[in-house]
Order: C-alpha cells, then sequence, then structure tokens
C-alpha cells in the first residue's frame, strides 16, 4: 500500500500536468503555491521558504521563480520557521522538527495535548509549544528533548513569542490575558490585560523594547516591560487583526487583519502609520521581511505570495488587482506582461526571446497588424511604443494621468487607442507623431474605460465601460466614435468589460457585467441589433476573441474558464477549466492555436482542434 506522502506527491504531479489541449506554456507560476500558505521567512541569501496547508515546502528565488518542492506532512495543524529558515517544526498531538534544505524530518516527539502555536529562540536552541489544555512545553534542540513544562493558562494557548535576549517567554490564552514568564526560574513575571478577544500572535521588539500583540478585537497593542497597560492601541484595523511581523531591525511592523489588508507602521510606539498594503483577495496567514527590510512578503488563503517594496508601499511581486497579464502573438514570438515585465517566448521552443526581461510597469500590450510595432501601458501615465526591429522603445506616449490600459492599433498600424482609466479620458496616436491627435473626454459615458477595440475599417473605434455608481438601469455604456467626423457614432447600454470585432467588422463582441450577472453580448454592427446573449460565465469576462476565419468567438473569465461559441448559432461549442483566471486571448493568424495570457503568470498555447473536441 502506497503511504499518504506519496499518494499526495503523486496527486501533485498530476494537478502539475496540463490538460491535452494545452499545446505548450511558456514562463512558470511566479509565488503560485496549490494550497493555503500557512508559514514563510526569508533566507539570508534572500530567497523565501513557504510552507503550505498540504504540507508543500517551497523554495523560492527572490523575484518568485521555483527553486524546489517537497511534500513533507499534510497531517500537521501548525508550522513555524527559525530565523534563518534552516528549520521548520509542526505540531499537532505530536511535535516535529525538519530540516528545510534536506526536506526531512529529523525527530518527533509523540504527546497527548494538542499544539496550537510554535515558536523558535533567537538562536534556535529551543522550541516552545502552546497546547489546547494551557500548558507550555520548551523542547531542546536539536534532539527535541522536552527540558520543561507548565500551566501557562487556564484555557488553551493561543500564541507565544520569545523576547529579543530568549530569556523570556511570553504567552497568550483564550482568557485573553498575556503572561510573561523568566525561563530560567520557569515563573510568571508579569500578566497584561486588555484584549476581549482571542490573541493569535505577538513579536517583540528585535532589540527587545517592547511587545506587541495582535488581537480579533481589531487592535495591535503596544506593551512595554515596565508598564502593566498597554501603551498604544493601534486602531486602524476595521477588522480581526491575525498575525504580524517586525522588520529585523525593528524600524517597521506589519500587520495583517481579517479585511485582507497589511498595515506597516513607521512607529507602532507612537501609532504612526507607514502604508496600508492592499491586493490580497483572502486572509493573511503569514508575514515576514527580508534581512534588509526593504521587502516584506505576505501570503495565506489566496495562495499566492505578495512581495512589497517596504519604502514605497508598492505591490513588487504577486497579482495586483489592477494589472493584468496581456498576451500578443508576433510571427513565431509570443509577447506577454506576466508579473507587469514586458517579457517575449519563442512559440516553437518555449525558450525566452527578445528581450530576455525588461524590468518596468508593463500590465497590458498591443502589436501592430504590419508586426513593426508594440506598445505596452501600465500604471504610470506613460505607455511606451517599442521598435520590434531595432528592439528598444521608439517612443513614449504621455498621458495627463494613469493608469493607462487597453492600448490597441489599427487595421492598418497607423493609429493607437489608450484608455486612461483615472478620468475616463480616451487617446489617440498616430505613429510617428510625439503628440496625441486627439482626446476624447468622457469616452464611455462616465464610465470607467476598461475595453477598445478598432474597426478593421480603421474608421470607427469602440470602447467600452462600467459604470460602479449605477444602482439601476445600465451598468455602463459601449459607445463606438467615428474618427474621421470626430463624433460619437453609437450609444449601447451596456456594462462593458472586453470588446472585438470579427475580421469583417460586421460582428461586435462584447464581455457584459451587469447587476443581473455576467454574460457575452453579440450585435450585427451594420444594423445595432443584438444577435445574442450568451449566458454561462460566473465572474468578469476579461477577453472576447473571434477566430480569424471567424467561425468562433472565445470567451476567457475570473471563473477559470474559457467558452467557445458558435458564431452564427450563438449556440456553446464548449467550455474548458483551467487552475487560473484566463486575462488576455490571441488567435494565431491561421487559427490552428489560441494563445491565453494566465493570472498565475504563465502563458498558454491552445491547439483549437483539441480544445473543440469531446
Amino acid at each position: 500500500m502506497s503511504s499518504p506522502a506519496s499518494l499526495l506527491s503523486s496527486l501533485i504531479a498530476d494537478y502539475a500536468v496540463p490538460p491535452s489541449f494545452v499545446d505548450k506554456t511558456y514562463g512558470e507560476p511566479l509565488f503560485h503555491t496549490d494550497s493555503e500558505v500557512v508559514a514563510l521567512r526569508y533566507a539570508p541569501d534572500d530567497t523565501l521558504w513557504t510552507m503550505e496547508e498540504a504540507g508543500i515546502l517551497r523554495h523560492w528565488t527572490s523575484d518568485g521563480r521555483l527553486i524546489d518542492r517537497d511534500f513533507l506532512s499534510d497531517t500537521e495543524d501548525v508550522w513555524v520557521f527559525n530565523a534563518d529558515a534552516s528549520l521548520v517544526a509542526s505540531g499537532t498531538n505530536e511535535i516535529a522538527l525538519w530540516s528545510t534544505g534536506k526536506a526531512k524530518e529529523l525527530v518527533r516527539h509523540t504527546g497527548e495535548s494538542w499544539a496550537n502555536c510554535l515558536a523558535f529562540s533567537p538562536v534556535a536552541s529551543i522550541l516552545a509549544s502552546g497546547h489546547d489544555d494551557g500548558m507550555v512545553k520548551l523542547w531542546k534542540l536539536p534532539k527535541l528533548e522536552l527540558i520543561a513544562e507548565f500551566t501557562a493558562h487556564k484555557d488553551a494557548v493561543s500564541s507565544i513569542a520569545f523576547s529579543a535576549d530568549g530569556r523570556e517567554l511570553t504567552t497568550a490564552g483564550d482568557d485573553h490575558l498575556i503572561h510573561g514568564w523568566d525561563l530560567t526560574s520557569k515563573k510568571q513575571i508579569r500578566e497584561w490585560r486588555g484584549h476581549t478577544d482571542r490573541v493569535p500572535a505577538m513579536a517583540w521588539h528585535p532589540a527587545g523594547e517592547f511587545l506587541i500583540s495582535v488581537g480579533w478585537d481589531t487592535t495591535a497593542r503596544v506593551w512595554e516591560p515596565s508598564r502593566d497597560d498597554a501603551t498604544m492601541l493601534l486602531n486602524a484595523h476595521s477588522d480581526q487583526v491575525n498575525t504580524l511581523a517586525f522588520s529585523p531591525t525593528g524600524h517597521l511592523l506589519a500587520c495583517s487583519d481579517s479585511d485582507f489588508t497589511i498595515h506597516l507602521w513607521g512607529d507602532p510606539r507612537h501609532a504612526a502609520a507607514h502604508f496600508a498594503l492592499r491586493g490580497h483577495t483572502d486572509d493573511i496567514r503569514a508575514l515576514a521581511f527580508n534581512a534588509s527590510g526593504t521587502r516584506l512578503a505576505s501570503a495565506g488563503a489566496d495562495r499566492v505570495v505578495h512581495i512589497w517594496d517596504t519604502a514605497t508601499g508598492r505591490l513588487v511581486a504577486g497579482p495586483n488587482p489592477s494589472a493584468r497579464h496581456g498576451v500578443v502573438l508576433n510571427g513565431h514570438t509570443l509577447f506577454s506582461t506576466a508579473g507587469s515585465q514586458l517579457q517575449a517566448w519563442n512559440t516553437e521552443t518555449s525558450q525566452r526571446d527578445w528581450p530576455a526581461s525588461v524590468t518596468g510597469d508593463a500590465n497590458e500590450l498591443s502589436v501592430s497588424p504590419n508586426g513593426k510595432w508594440l506598445v505596452t501601458s501600465g500604471a504610470t501615465p506613460d505607455a511606451t511604443l517599442w521598435d520590434i526591429a531595432a528592439k528598444k522603445p521608439a517612443a513614449t506616449l504621455s498621458h495627463t494621468k494613469g493608469p493607462i490600459g487597453s492600448p490597441t492599433f489599427s487595421a492598418n498600424s497607423e493609429l493607437i487607442a489608450t484608455a486612461s482609466r483615472s478620468d475616463g479620458l480616451m487617446w489617440l496616436w498616430k505613429v510617428g507623431v510625439p503628440e496625441a491627435i486627439l482626446v476624447i473626454p468622457e469616452a464611455a459615458d462616465n464610465s470607467t474605460l476598461e475595453a477598445i477595440a478598432f474597426h478593421p475599417n480603421n474608421k470607427f473605434v469602440a470602447i467600452g465601460g462600467l459604470d460602479w455608481l449605477s444602482t439601476s438601469g445600465t451598468d455602463g455604456a459601449l459607445c463606438v466614435w467615428d474618427l474621421e467626423a470626430r463624433d460619437k457614432h453609437l450609444t449601447i447600454e451596456a456594462g462593458v468589460t472586453a470588446l472585438a470585432f470579427d475580421y469583417t467588422g460586421l460582428y461586435l463582441a462584447a464581455g457584459i457585467y451587469s447587476q443581473k450577472g455576467v454574460s457575452v453580448g453579440v450585435w450585427n454592427f451594420d444594423t445595432q441589433e443584438k444577435l445574442f446573449e450568451l449566458p454561462g460565465h460566473h465572474d468578469r469576462v476579461n477577453a472576447v476573441a473571434f477566430s480569424p476565419d471567424g467561425s468562433w468567438l472565445v470567451s476567457a473569465s475570473d471563473d477559470c474558464t474559457i467558452r467557445v461559441w458558435n458564431v452564427l448559432t450563438g449556440r456553446l461549442t464548449v467550455a474548458r477549466q483551467f487552475d487560473a483566471a484566463i486575462q488576455t486571448l490571441a488567435f494565431s493568424p491561421d487559427g490552428k492555436y489560441l494563445y491565453t495570457g494566465n493570472a498565475n503568470t504563465t502563458a498558454s498555447r491552445l491547439s483549437m482542434k483539441r480544445l473543440l473536441e469531446d
């Protein structure tokens, strides 16, 4: 009979195998995990270790590439790394010690009461465990010898922390009390009262100056060793506070709450807030600073590690809600904005092509039909026009405000349309002209600008958006502008998230987002008649694309599916499930392949023949 470890390892391996219709994969899922992250820690070399609820240990480069992945155990309830991430401890009714480098169990001790929390002493010579019967146990490393145990609370121990010098152990219980213990005498030396709900985490300042405790009562509290009461309440959190971490020097404190927000404090003693970091979509279970304090890693139930620049508060790795993974095809080169960086892949070899990697803020992109130009845009007010043959920027398209989205070329490769998402302006540029030739205010009738599509005749451009303030009636607008007349040609009441014309210009398709739900709409552009409203997606439609021969309409969604529709009948031909949201689509010119930009930072090439097979 196979062991649980081998069975889970097999499941993980099977999960990693792409579906048969995925012909090739480009890139790797940066900082993405298979299950909830419950612990993380930077190593001294700035690599990052994570531990998942499913028992998977991962080692990452600083930019999110996976170095190694190993299965340890899926029966453990709590995990914690030591200071340099060379060891990780786990607990249930047993306590175990593991080597991260060797990915193996070193020693295990069987007990009776359940371990709720673990902590390594500063020099990793002692491991402390807090249990559901109120007991605290001290284990001497590396053999995990039990050297002391005592009753710390009448109720379960909820969190535990060593002082900076390792002489004091601080415990919190479900009685909402915080106790301090002298580790030499094993006697209680302090009691702090104030929290009115569970205290899930605590940490001492690296210099031992004060302790921070976080609670489900929505507060983080500052405790001075010489005072009986909290000297400061950090009340910025709007919900339960779950975990915290100090930077190595103690100059920064990070606390996360169940509103999926991290509050970064520059001076917690005086409640001096630094940044509120938002980007997670589920509970944050773990926080860790790197050795220099310049980066903060966070992770949890949304299965993605986020990396933050502590000087600016900017998200530098991990999914940005305002960012999209764009892909466009140019011959045998697939351009991609995975991780907000412009990359290019040889479609046949799956190897990086030009450019190998360009740092910067590139979230969306478009390639000219003649294959000469590439335009990228992102959070800044500037879009960049690239000369593909010269492999370098050719011009900067400067707008008044960022972020800039939906860069789109006209069919004759002469015009570029861009959308300023913050002020509702659509900009029109002519290749070779340094200034915009047209700026259209309120281009989508007071809606956010979500998508742009040029008509094949180069005369019309469609732009769609959402009206987030709408309480009834329309949820946005789809406007078509006549560029020669410089006037609005057509307005359709619909909240729009994606747009595409077919190659003839007869059909206009849109991803529709409304109070009634999500769907795909198709209009006859000449008669302005709505031909189909295609239901089925359960979340935002990020992209729609017609096949080159006009037979198929494909839609991609945040619900991790793509759907293929028959253009003539409006019938759903097939729906396929992926393990990540699909954010952009691009057909090969012959229609044999469909390329996808995936939210997990990979891109895929799909065989249309296999995709359409039952």
